[in-house]
């Protein structure tokens, strides 16, 4: 119990640190910095960058040079450090190359954080769950800070996740002590995506669910970066503090999960994650902070099926096609076609498309059309769902077992 308390804590430091600046960064790049819609998404897609170079570090120096607390309390101190350092400057040539910088540490330390944990366990399918749900209440409970105290549209996220950084760096040194397991042999590309795993998407159905997983990304990227300020223009009020809604409804749809996979299977578990998303986006679209108020909030709270019914329906999917000696290496190439590649390309996308919808007023004030803005997410996000719709079949699309759903591993992000 006191190792699971501990592992607990890791986690909920973990993702508050997170929570705090990347909800808010991109309303605080355009309200108090004037930053153009093309410099917020680049700057959103930091994460992405850091999601692509992660699986190679971690390979690198966790696997074989240096214990895991150790090699997250040097990252956390570091990205600590950079994102204070973020935080004191006013233009994008400053900004962006800290925040890129502060991204390829604080990345890997997602899959380091969740190797400790699984190391320090004696049976990780029932332990992990309920350690790893704390993450998410961080995440929720950064949220509800920054948006209470109307922070959003200022630098000060920014230093919160940075003091919070170093606050886990000193903890991380207290934790078990976790020694690399793999200091023999040299360090190569296919020791982090081996062949076999390269080699399942030639599979027609891996081969087009990996394609429409890096696709859906791109529109998805609209959401994670720009929605907060959205709804701060729309007028909502501690609109950070209401978007951890979407969280809350994670971990209800993640109790869903079994029951709809008996019922529907991965195919239509998949295209139902892809159909919120489009649901969403024509919701903000079309609602307004008075009387379609609720179309706002139905958007957010969409976020369960949205996340959960695509992103973890796709890892069991995996879990399932790959080999037992190969499902981390498929997992990791997965997240880097989908939280790398994808949302690397969702973030230059969905900039440049803000941008184009972006207007300066008779006063001076930056106006962006937003209905415009959220329809070319959505119909992105159609094509998609049309492209997998048609294209995708499974031979072995058969309902999963309540055991099989509840078995599997939640994917890193609460985002």
């Amino acid at each position: 119990m006191q190792i699971r308390v501990r592992l607990g804590a890791m986690m909920f430091l973990e993702y508050f640190i997170w929570g705090a600046w990347y909800v808010t960064v991109g309303t605080w790049l355009a309200s108090s910095l004037h930053f153009t819609g093309q410099q917020i998404g680049l700057a959103a897609g930091t994460t992405a960058v850091g999601a692509m170079i992660a699986p190679f570090f971690v390979g690198l120096i966790a696997d074989k040079l240096f214990a895991t607390q150790r090699v997250l309390a040097g990252l956390h101190l570091l990205g600590g450090i950079l994102l204070f350092l973020a935080s004191q400057q006013i233009v994008f040539s400053a900004i962006y190359p800290l925040l890129l910088l502060y991204c390829l540490c604080f990345m890997p330390t997602l899959a380091l954080t969740n190797s400790l944990a699984f190391r320090q366990m004696s049976d990780p399918k029932l332990e992990f769950g309920p350690i790893r749900v704390l993450g998410t209440a961080g995440w929720i409970t950064a949220g509800l800070l920054v948006g209470t105290l109307r922070l959003e549209a200022t630098s000060r996220p920014l230093q919160l996740a940075a003091a919070l950084s170093i606050l886990m760096a000193l903890y991380c040194l207290t934790l078990p002590d976790t020694p690399p397991l793999a200091r023999e042999g040299r360090f190569s590309l296919s020791s982090i995506f081996p062949r076999e795993a390269i080699a399942l998407l030639r599979e027609r159905s891996m081969a087009v669910f990996a394609i429409a997983s890096f696709l859906i990304c791109i529109p998805l990227q609209f959401y994670y970066a720009f929605t907060n300020l959205f709804l701060n223009e729309s007028g909502v009020h501690n609109a950070a503090g209401k978007m951890t809604g979407g969280q809350m409804s994670e971990l209800f749809c993640m109790l869903l999960i079994p029951w709809f996979f008996r019922r529907l299977g991965v195919k239509y578990m998949l295209v139902a994650g892809m159909s919120a998303w489009v649901l969403r986006y024509l919701l903000f679209a079309f609602g307004n902070a008075d009387s379609k108020v609720w179309m706002f909030w139905l958007g957010i709270l969409l976020h369960g099926i949205c996340y959960d019914f695509f992103f973890v329906t796709g890892q069991i999917y995996i879990d399932r096609k790959a080999s037992a000696a190969l499902r981390a290496a498929a997992q990791g190439l997965i997240t880097f076609i989908t939280y790398g590649a994808g949302m690397f390309v969702g973030s230059w996308l969905s900039g440049a498309i803000v941008e184009r919808y972006t207007t300066t007023s008779a006063t001076g004030a930056t106006v962006h059309s937003w209905p415009s803005i959220w329809i070319v997410a959505a119909s992105a996000s159609a094509a998609v769902l049309v492209l997998f719709l048609v294209t995708f079949t499974d031979k072995e699309n058969a309902p999963v077992t309540a055991a099989e759903s509840a078995g599997a591993t939640p994917i890193e992000a609460p985002l």
